[in-house]
C-alpha cells in the first residue's frame, strides 16, 4: 500500500503511524535508535506489504500489465489503491478525507526529527502538495507514478504505466473491493501482537 493507506490503516497513535510511513524509508532489522512505537510503526508497514504482496487479489492485477512492466506491478497496485481509499473514503472512515489529511500532516510535520532525510523532504513535499487529498483525482495516479519512475535509479518503462492502468480501472478496483477489508482486519490483529510484543520488553 502506499502513503495513504498506511496512514489509515495505523492504530490511533502519532508514533505508529509515523513509523509505518518510515516503512520505505529505512532497512534493515537494527532500528534500535528509533523510539519503540516508531520503530513498531515500521514492523508493521512491512506486515502490510508483505500480505498485500501475496494477496490472491493482487497478485493476479500483474496479468494486465504489458511485460515490460509486470515487474512494477506492487508499485502501481499501492498507487492505484491509494486512489480508490481516496475516493472511496466515506465508506471507510468518519471524518472527511480533508480533516484526516490535515490531522496527518500536522503529526508528521512534529515528527521529522526522527525521520531519515529522504522522508524529511518526501514529507514536506506531501504537505506542500497536500498529496493526500489529491489522491482523490484520477490524474494522480499518472503522476504519481511517473513521479516512482524519475526517482528510480536505473532505465525503466514505469513511466506512462497509467495508459494501462486506466482503460482496466474496473479491475483495480474489483480486486480493491474484495481485498482491502481483509487487509483491515489483518492490520487490526497485527496491531495488537506488535503491541504485546513490545509490552514484554
Amino acid at each position: 500500500m502506499n502513503y495513504l493507506a498506511h496512514l489509515f490503516l495505523s492504530p490511533d497513535n502519532p508514533a505508529i503511524r509515523v513509523g509505518n510511513l518510515m516503512g520505505d524509508f529505512v532497512k534493515g532489522n537494527q532500528l534500535d535508535y528509533l523510539p519503540d512505537e516508531v520503530r513498531q510503526g515500521v514492523y508493521l508497514h512491512r506486515a502490510i506489504d508483505k500480505f498485500t504482496d501475496h494477496h490472491p487479489q493482487v497478485t493476479a492485477l500483474k496479468s494486465l500489465l504489458s511485460p515490460a512492466r509486470k515487474r512494477f506491478a506492487g508499485i502501481i497496485n499501492d498507487i492505484v489503491f491509494d486512489h480508490l481509499l481516496a475516493r472511496q473514503w466515506r465508506h471507510f472512515s468518519d471524518i472527511s478525507l480533508n480533516e484526516f489529511a490535515q490531522l496527518r500532516y500536522q503529526e508528521l510535520a512534529d515528527y521529522q526529527a526522527h525521520m531519515p532525510e529522504k522522508m524529511v523532504i518526501m514529507v514536506n513535499r506531501m504537505i506542500a502538495g497536500d498529496w493526500l487529498v489529491g489522491y482523490q483525482m484520477p490524474s494522480s495516479i499518472g503522476g504519481a507514478i511517473n513521479g516512482v519512475s524519475r526517482r528510480i535509479r536505473f532505465e525503466n518503462k514505469l513511466s506512462g504505466a497509467a495508459q494501462e492502468v486506466m482503460p482496466a480501472m474496473a479491475h483495480y478496483e474489483q480486486a480493491f473491493v474484495a481485498f482491502f477489508p481483509e487487509l483491515m482486519s489483518f492490520v487490526e490483529q497485527e496491531a495488537l501482537t506488535l503491541s504485546e510484543r513490545y509490552k514484554l520488553r
